[in-house]
């Protein structure tokens, strides 16, 4: 099996062999090879960090180019996306040459006794290794370089990049293993690397450092500088946590090493502790759009209910961490749950990270922009108006990159005689003697058809995910099955002695709906969002003749919009409400109940809220006014 994620134990096994080959997640994925990857390479030159390595042997080539030590994980990922796409017959512009040179540049830069890092190895540096593991990402950085490594000895059967990672992984358990020193690094991501160089190589003990790592988090092993304790998600131990906090991706990565050591070790306590904080952080941290963060100051995740719309962070790489962890989780208990929110956040907080292009990118994701407003990012002091073709801090363009070419591995999964389709797209899937072909327009269309291609000799299940909107699902199926979907914790299973020409369809609803939010989560109180299928919609200026902040929404408004296909998707059309102009006081005396009530209507046009930001830089809404 070739998957991102190779586990063979918990309680569901994904299936590696996977190939999208129709509809939006393959038309994202040629998009990815056709024009982000060579976009991104080309940047990766310019920006030096090739160059970063190949000083190490030649000082003349320059300084040290950027203003970060983590650096090299740029080329990693996109390392981890090239595995995926060198091999092919449509392979990117440059992407085998320059997979080839940067593997070349790493062989010849690692040090003899496996450390490998640009910044701290450059001798014109004032800090030397493992000083500084609070602001360092030195163990951040071996676990993209693991991630890379792991995905081309499987889809490249190219053991280099593994030879350097492993070289750099027996380094860290000689020196923080079981007998060493009792540290964790201020940015987690190696602790589902090594778990995942485990299964790749048998070595137990990147497992045992794995599990390490989570069990000395919230053990004051950590120096912390600048920001709190919270900040690393080293204020208490893992199993301890009261919720999700601190630095978004921070979070989100660690508890999918802890996931994946959950997977291979079965600790029931660390289930218990990411149950309860998965919980937690859906029911009052989560954007609508599946974004994780709502804090620019230090990209945290905040308070409970601290979820603003025109200063989410919601950062791209929080997304695909999100991801992530939900995956792991649906391995851990087979629940849809997960794969419900692994959806929601792949059509809207990350798929809005990158342009429709593919040469642009959002490094923060808000769910509105006011009139006057200047999109900046980070703290960086310029910015086009929206999506920039790179930045300072690139993590986000190359981490697009990776998990754009490994959507297929996260579609299905098996338990037993059982296969799991979890996310729906053209595809064809292949688990032991079954195969099956699917052929969908979703997510703009619900209608799914199953065709069976193979099937072994004896009775087969096949279980397809009812997503959490789909109320009134249908299913056709052999056997005389046909007619509304009795799911069971969001599956329909279909068991059946299947043969060649064998035909499921499941018909998905898709009508247009309205969500509200809870009474705490201030910013969008006594405020409707718009949804259809698993995408959210907004509103930008350009589709309606009012001002977006004077629109007025009601539920009956949402549930008549027609729904028009064109080139780009299905866009909503409905009719809004315009309120009155308000009085120009900022804070006036009330006297009696305050209404909402149009004066006018409007026809306005919603848009996919990933699609947002592709043309002149206007207003946008996810959520407006509720009219009474």
């Amino acid at each position: 099996m070739s998957g991102a994620v190779r586990t063979s134990a918990g309680a569901v096994v994904p299936v590696g062999e996977v190939e999208l080959t129709g509809g939006l997640l393959r038309a994202w994925q040629q998009r990815n090879r056709v024009a982000t990857i060579p976009h991104s390479i080309g940047e990766l030159r310019m920006a030096g960090n090739l160059e970063n390595l190949r000083r190490l042997a030649d000082p003349s080539v320059g300084p040290y180019r950027g203003r970060y030590p983590f650096l090299d994980t740029d080329l990693y990922k996109t390392l981890e996306g090239l595995a995926y796409e060198v091999g092919r017959e449509d392979a990117p512009a440059g992407a085998r040459e320059f997979f080839d040179e940067v593997v070349g540049l790493l062989e010849q830069a690692q040090a003899g006794d496996g450390y490998l890092n640009s910044y701290f190895q450059d001798p014109d540096q004032p800090k030397q290794p493992w000083s500084d593991l609070g602001w360092g990402h030195e163990l951040y950085n071996l676990g993209h370089l693991i991630q890379a490594a792991v995905a081309a000895n499987r889809r490249l059967d190219d053991g280099r990049l593994l030879t350097i990672a492993c070289r750099f992984a027996d380094l860290v358990v000689r020196k923080f293993g079981v007998d060493g020193e009792e540290v964790v690094d201020g940015h987690p991501e190696v602790e589902m690397a090594l778990v995942e160089l485990y299964r790749e190589t048998g070595n137990a003990d990147y497992l045992t450092q794995a599990r390490l790592f989570v069990d000395r988090r919230g053990q004051g092993k950590l120096k912390h500088t600048i920001f709190p304790a919270e900040y690393f998600q080293d204020n208490a131990p893992f199993r301890e946590l009261p919720s999700v906090t601190g630095h978004a991706v921070r979070m989100a990565y660690l508890a999918a090493g802890a996931a994946d050591v959950h997977l291979e070790t079965g600790d029931p306590t660390l289930l218990k502790a990411l149950e309860r904080l998965w919980d937690d952080m859906v029911a009052t941290k989560l954007y609508l759009t599946g974004g994780l963060g709502s804090r620019h100051s230090d990209e945290a995740i905040g308070d409970r209910y601290e979820l603003p719309s025109e200063r989410a962070y919601a950062e791209t790489c929080a997304a695909i961490a999100v991801m992530q962890w939900a995956w792991r989780m649906f391995l851990a208990t087979g629940r849809s749950s997960y794969v419900d929110v692994f959806e929601t956040v792949l059509y809207n907080a990350y798929a809005v990270g990158l342009s429709a292009d593919g040469t642009a990118f959002f490094y923060d994701n808000p769910l509105q922009r006011r009139p006057d407003h200047e999109q900046r990012s980070g703290a960086e002091a310029g910015g086009d108006p929206l999506r920039r073709p790179w930045f300072g801090c690139p993590c986000c363009p190359p981490n697009i990159i990776r998990w754009m070419s490994e959507l297929q591995d996260h579609v299905a999964a098996v338990r037993d005689d059982t296969l799991y389709v979890g996310l729906y797209a053209d595809a064809h899937i292949t688990t032991g003697d079954l195969a099956l072909t699917i052929t969908t327009d979703y997510p703009w269309d619900g209608e799914v058809t199953i065709m069976v291609e193979r099937a072994p000799e004896g009775e087969q299940a096949l279980a397809l995910r009812i997503p959490s909107w789909a109320a009134e699902a249908k299913l056709t199926a052999p056997g005389g099955v046909e007619g509304p979907v009795v799911a069971d914790d969001g599956w329909v299973v279909v068991r059946w002695r299947f043969v060649a020409g064998d035909i499921v369809r499941l018909q998905l609803p898709m009508s247009a709906r309205a969500h509200g939010s809870h009474p705490y989560l201030d910013a969008t109180r006594d405020a409707l969002a718009v949804a259809r299928g698993p995408l959210v919609y907004c509103v930008e200026q350009q589709d309606v003749d009012a001002p977006v902040d004077d629109l007025l929404l009601t539920p009956t408004a949402v549930a008549a919009a027609t729904a028009r296909r064109q080139d780009d998707g299905v866009v909503l059309e409905l009719t809004a409400g315009v309120a009155p102009t308000p009085a120009a006081e900022l804070y006036p005396v009330i006297t009696d109940q305050q209404t909402q009530t149009a004066i006018s209507e409007v026809p306005a046009t919603f848009v996919p809220y990933f699609l947002w930001g592709n043309r002149q830089a206007l207003a946008m809404r996810v959520w407006l006014r509720a009219a009474n």
